[in-house]
C-alpha cells in the first residue's frame, strides 16, 4: 500500500522565511542607523528644552526679573529695592529687561531667550574647545548627547544662579582640560570663556570655590603624573604663569570694587540686614543638610564618581569636570538649605562627569570597530539612563503639566482676571506662587521687598511685652523700617489692589500674626486700606480691590 503523503507546506513569499529574515534594527543602512541613534540621543534633551521653555517660570528667577523692571522703571536698587542678592544678577537681567522694553517680547519670553542663548553658546564653545582632544567614537557620541542634556537638566530651576554657574563651568572645565594638555588655544576663545565663567561664579561668593578646585587640579596635575620630579615641579610652577585664573581674579577685583561705587546701600544697608535676619531663616546643620531629599544623592552621585577617579586615571577633562563638581557640591553644602536649585550643578556636573567616565571606559573595552559602530547607540542609551534619573515626582516635566490645575496656575489665572497690569501691595513671606504669577500677570509688586521675608525673621520668638505685636517703640531697626515704609509707600500711592496671605510662617503667640491687622496700627496705612475692599480668596490669598 503506498502511504498518503502530507501536504506540502505552502511557498513563502520571498523574502519572508525564516533564513532571510532580518532583525529590525538591520532594516535601516549603516548609515541610517547611525542618524536614527543620534536623533534618539538628543530627544532627552528636546524633551527638557521643551520643559524649560513651558510655564512655570522658577518663582526666584521670575522674582529677580520682576525687581530688575522695576529697576528699569525708576526705582533705585538696594534703596527703594532691597533684596538680599548681590547685585550682579540683576545687572545681567537688564538684557532680557531692557530686550521686553524695545522688543514685543515679554519679561518672561526675553528672560527665556537669553538663558536658552546662554546654554547654546556654551554648547558651541565647548564643541570648539574639543577640538585637537583626543577622544575615542563612544566619548565623542556621548559627549555630543549629554552636554545639551545637562544644560537643560535643570528643568523649573533653569535660570536659577547655580544653573547659571554650573551652565558656564562647562566650557571652563573643557578649557581647563585643554590647558592641562598644553593645547593651544586662541586668545579671544581663552579670555571668552574666562570671562563667561568668571561672571558666573561671581554670582554668588558660594562657587568660588568651583574655579579654586579646578585651578587647584590644573596646578597639580604635573605632579601627580610626575612623581614631585624636578620636571614635574617645573611644569607646575609654569602653571602660576597661566593668565586664566589671574584674569578671573581680576574680574572679580573690579566688581567687588564697584558695588560700594555703584550700589553703596549695598554694604551699608542690606549686608548688615541679610547676616542678621536671613543668614540662619530656615537653615539646617551641616549634618543635617547631607540627609536632606536633594543633597542625599548628591553625596552618594559625588562619592561614586570620586572613588572611580581616586582609582583609575581618566584623562584631563575628568579630571576638571570632577573638580568643578566638587566645588558645587561644597557649594551646596556651605549653604545649609538643601533646596533644588542648590543641588543642580552637582547633577548637572556629575551627569556629565559619569557619562565621559564610562565612554572613556568603553572605547578602551572594546574593539575600536566595534566601539566605533555602537557609540551613537550607546550615547543614546546614556543619554536616555539620565533623563530617567532625573525625571522624578513633583519635578520636570510634572511641575510643568499640571501647572494649570496647580496653585500656581490658579493663582496666576486670577490675578490675570483682576490685577491685570495693575500695582499692587503684595503682603505674604512667599516667593512662591506669587512669582512667576505676578510676571505673567504683567503686574508689579510695590513692596521694597520681594517678600516679607524680614518680618519673618525678626518674629522668630514673640514679643517680650506679652502682645501679639510689638509696640513701634518696642521695634529693632529693621522692624521698625519695615512698618514705616510699607504704611509711607502705601498711602503716598495707593495701588489698584492689595493681595495677602492668611499663611503667614511666622509663630503663634496667643494669635496668629496678620498682616492687615498689623500694619493697619499705622495711621497712614488704616486710613489709606479704609478705600479696599476683598474682592475674594484663593489657595489662601485674600485679594482687596480700591474702590475709588
Amino acid at each position: 500500500m503506498n502511504a498518503s503523503l502530507p501536504p506540502s507546506p505552502a511557498a513563502e513569499p520571498a523574502g519572508l522565511s525564516a533564513a532571510g529574515r532580518a532583525p529590525l534594527g538591520t532594516l535601516l543602512r549603516p548609515g541610517w542607523r547611525a542618524r536614527f541613534w543620534r536623533a534618539a540621543a538628543l530627544l532627552p534633551a528636546a524633551l527638557f528644552l521643551l520643559t524649560v521653555l513651558s510655564p512655570p517660570l522658577n518663582h526666584d528667577v521670575a522674582a529677580v526679573l520682576n525687581f530688575t523692571e522695576r529697576w528699569i522703571a525708576g526705582e533705585r536698587l538696594y534703596s527703594q529695592l532691597i533684596d538680599v542678592n548681590p547685585p550682579l544678577i540683576f545687572v545681567l537681567n537688564l538684557i532680557p529687561g531692557y530686550l521686553a522694553e524695545f522688543t514685543p517680547l515679554d519679561g518672561v519670553n526675553a528672560l527665556l531667550f537669553c538663558l536658552v542663548a546662554l546654554a547654546g553658546l556654551c554648547w558651541w564653545l565647548s564643541l570648539r574647545l574639543r577640538d585637537g582632544m583626543a577622544e575615542g567614537p563612544v566619548e565623542t557620541a556621548a559627549l555630543a548627547a549629554l552636554v545639551p542634556l545637562v544644560l537643560v537638566l535643570p528643568g523649573y530651576d533653569f535660570g536659577q544662579r547655580e544653573v547659571l554657574m554650573a551652565t558656564v563651568a562647562i566650557p571652563y572645565a573643557v578649557l581647563a582640560a585643554r590647558r592641562m594638555l598644553e593645547l593651544p588655544t586662541s586668545r579671544g576663545m581663552t579670555f571668552g570663556v574666562t570671562l563667561l565663567a568668571a561672571l558666573g561664579f561671581a554670582l554668588k561668593p558660594h562657587f568660588l570655590g568651583v574655579p579654586l578646585l579646578v585651578e587647584a587640579a590644573v596646578l597639580l596635575r604635573p605632579l601627580a603624573l610626575g612623581g614631585f620630579a624636578r620636571g614635574a615641579w617645573r611644569r607646575a610652577a609654569a602653571g602660576l604663569k597661566d593668565p586664566v585664573p589671574w584674569t578671573m581674579a581680576a574680574i572679580w577685583l573690579l566688581y567687588l570694587a564697584s558695588i560700594p561705587l555703584f550700589f553703596p546701600d549695598f554694604f551699608g544697608h542690606v549686608v548688615p540686614l541679610v547676616w542678621d535676619y536671613y543668614v540662619d531663616l530656615g537653615g539646617l546643620s551641616a549634618f543635617s543638610t547631607l540627609l536632606t531629599d536633594q543633597m542625599g544623592p548628591a553625596t552618594l552621585l559625588l562619592a561614586m564618581v570620586s572613588s572611580l577617579c581616586l582609582m583609575l586615571r581618566f584623562g584631563p577633562l575628568v579630571l576638571a569636570l570632577w573638580a568643578a563638581m566638587a566645588g558645587a557640591f561644597l557649594s551646596a553644602w556651605v549653604q545649609h538649605k538643601g533646596w533644588t536649585y542648590h543641588v543642580a550643578p552637582v547633577f548637572m556636573l556629575g551627569g556629565l562627569t559619569a557619562g565621559v567616565m564610562a565612554a572613556r571606559w568603553l572605547d578602551g573595552a572594546l574593539p575600536a570597530g566595534r566601539a566605533r559602530a555602537a557609540a551613537p547607540a550607546i550615547a543614546a542609551a546614556m543619554s536616555a539612563a539620565l533623563f530617567l534619573v532625573m525625571v522624578r515626582g513633583g519635578e520636570a516635566p510634572l511641575r510643568e503639566i499640571n501647572f494649570e490645575d496647580a496653585k500656581g496656575g490658579r493663582l496666576t489665572a486670577w490675578l490675570r482676571e483682576h490685577a491685570w497690569n495693575e500695582r499692587l501691595l503684595v503682603l505674604t513671606p512667599d516667593i512662591w506662587p506669587i512669582y512667576p504669577a505676578l510676571n505673567y500677570a504683567h503686574s508689579q509688586s510695590t513692596l521694597r521687598f520681594m517678600n516679607l521675608w524680614l518680618l519673618q525673621g525678626v518674629n522668630r520668638v514673640c514679643p517680650e511685652n506679652g502682645e501679639r505685636y510689638r509696640q513701634p517703640w518696642e521695634m529693632s531697626r529693621a522692624e521698625f523700617f519695615v512698618y514705616r515704609t510699607v504704611a509711607e509707600d502705601f498711602a503716598a500711592a495707593p495701588p489698584s489692589a492689595v493681595l495677602v496671605t492668611r499663611h503667614v510662617g511666622i509663630p503663634w503667640c496667643g494669635k496668629e500674626f496678620d498682616f492687615i491687622e498689623y500694619f493697619s496700627r499705622h495711621p497712614l496705612f488704616a486710613e489709606a486700606f479704609r478705600n479696599y475692599r476683598q474682592q475674594g480668596e484663593i489657595e489662601g490669598y485674600k485679594l482687596y480691590i480700591r474702590e475709588d
